[in-house]
């Protein structure tokens, strides 16, 4: 088929080459490169970089709701347009272009976490299972009718191992949908409009860490976390983003909300309901250590203590 490709991050690359292997991708969308950096300067998207060593004409428009912009996807006459988190919705004069409609990769199980974040709302609401469907598209936000859902444990996974996960199961799943669709077989499920949620864009203050969490709750802030979204928080004057943490053994120092203990071991946040252990940091201005590494160094005084950022 002649596929027209939307998306825009590393979790649409894996769709991307999964179609450019199988398929006649003629043009690639993708959001306009951002500013990146303290320099600023432009970053293309990982959708673009990826297209441009496939070889593939990309296109960045800013909207798509602009009458140019419909027209030169008329010209391109494609059989399908495929979505994986692209960033724009698509308007229904461009959902009527292509002869077999749109298609989208969509990182939850719908009708729940339909939106911007599902992986990280999943993880933040304690899901056992996320997954991914493979749904097409109509005018609402993830609203359409879905022809597969695959699951998957959340575990103990991070928002980051989740995507790499769900983007090869997504690409594949795509894969097969169109085969389905090109010789009749596909099947389409209704979504259950009673048990959609939404998963609107992290905040800062969705991820940040402060004493009166639960651990639990902790826990999970920092399983959702990306280099976009941190969590963050400051010990006494310092700082820093938790890549990586676990509650601490039960039978490790009792902590009140807001104490720490920074050994040679590692570091201990007191939480509303036990401790945290931290095994990952990455301290303000400086890279990415073992959380261990830092507490040699830190110096702290008895009767320090930690806080959510300032």
């Amino acid at each position: 088929m002649r596929v027209v490709f939307m998306g825009t991050p590393e979790f649409a690359v894996a769709s991307l080459r999964a179609l450019a292997s199988s398929h006649d991708v003629i043009a690639v969308y993708t959001r306009p490169d951002a500013a990146s950096g303290r320099g600023g300067s432009l970053r293309p998207s990982a959708v673009k970089r990826a297209a441009l060593d496939l070889g593939i004409d990309v296109r960045q428009p800013h909207t798509l709701r602009d009458s140019g912009q419909i027209d030169a996807l008329r010209l391109l006459a494609p059989d399908l347009v495929c979505v994986a988190a692209y960033g724009l919705l698509l308007p229904a004069e461009v959902l009527a272009v292509p002869v077999h409609g749109a298609l989208n990769v969509h990182a939850s199980l719908l009708p729940r976490w339909r939106g911007a974040a599902p992986i990280q709302r999943a993880i933040l609401a304690g899901d056992e299972v996320t997954g991914v469907s493979i749904m097409r598209m109509d005018e609402g936000l993830d609203t359409g009718d879905f022809t597969e859902a695959i699951s998957v444990p959340t575990d103990d996974f991070s928002a980051n191992e989740l995507s790499r996960m769900l983007a090869q199961l997504g690409a594949s799943a795509l894969v097969q949908a169109i085969d389905r669709l090109a010789d009749g077989t596909i099947a389409w499920t209704s979504q259950n409009e009673s048990a959609a949620t939404y998963a609107p864009k992290l905040t800062k203050a969705d991820l940040q860490l402060a004493p009166l969490l639960t651990v639990i709750d902790a826990t999970r802030r920092v399983r959702a976390s990306s280099p976009q979204t941190p969590a963050r928080l400051r010990i006494g004057d310092a700082a820093m983003t938790v890549l990586r943490a676990v509650p601490a053994h039960p039978g490790s120092d009792s902590l009140g909300p807001g104490q720490v203990v920074a050994t040679q071991d590692g570091v201990r946040l007191g939480f509303a309901d036990g401790a945290l252990e931290l095994l990952s940091i990455r301290p303000e201005g400086k890279r990415d250590m073992p959380a261990s590494a830092w507490a040699r160094g830190a110096r702290l005084a008895p009767d320090a203590t930690w806080s959510a950022p300032r």
